[in-house]
């Protein structure tokens, strides 16, 4: 059993994903200095996966991508979580602009437990999540027998016929515990 196997009906999950820099010397030192960020704002890591690499999309020129997933714990409601994972993006220098446009850090909230809900700014679980390699990939690392709060599939399952991210691989091994 993987260490974030245990309790994944209540698994808060957050991806992670950038294709800038900005200030650090690559995507990965963003990334994990962003994950560092976690604790403060209230969202200890429980678990984490490795970076993932994949082209950029829609481009396939652009920088390619770096993604991973993360595990936390949360105490405050979707919402709350939500704002604390935009005000780090905002911290790391991402500004919102075009969709699928390059950026520094993009921080998704993927699922909040079993949670379903569909509202202004906020729908869990994440609608698109499920197609990705990208997401799914990384969190069959550190939960493969997570299960989507809807279709009741696997992280496993899910990765295995993702369609969206196809290319996307790890660049290095998973880290089960924050």
């Amino acid at each position: 059993m993987k260490a974030a196997d245990a309790g994944l009906d209540d698994a808060v999950v957050v991806a992670l994903g950038g294709n800038l820099a900005g200030d650090f010397t690559s995507s990965e030192a963003l990334l994990e200095a962003a994950l560092a960020r976690f604790p403060q704002a209230g969202l200890p890591v429980v678990a984490r996966s490795g970076w993932w690499r994949s082209a950029a999309w829609p481009d396939p020129n652009g920088e390619e991508y770096r993604n991973g997933v993360a595990i936390v714990e949360a105490n405050g409601p979707p919402q709350a979580v939500l704002e604390a994972l935009f005000a780090i993006e905002r911290a790391f220098g991402r500004i919102r602009g075009a969709p699928n446009a390059p950026r520094t850090l993009d921080l998704d909230l993927i699922a909040y437990g079993r949670e379903v809900a569909e509202g202004p700014g906020l729908v869990l679980p994440h609608p698109r999540a499920h197609e990705r390699l990208f997401v799914m990939g990384p969190l069959a690392e550190i939960a493969p027998g997570w299960r989507h709060p809807v279709s009741g599939r696997t992280a496993v399952e899910l990765a295995r016929d993702a369609t969206v991210g196809r290319d996307a691989m790890p660049l290095y091994p998973a880290h089960p515990r924050g």
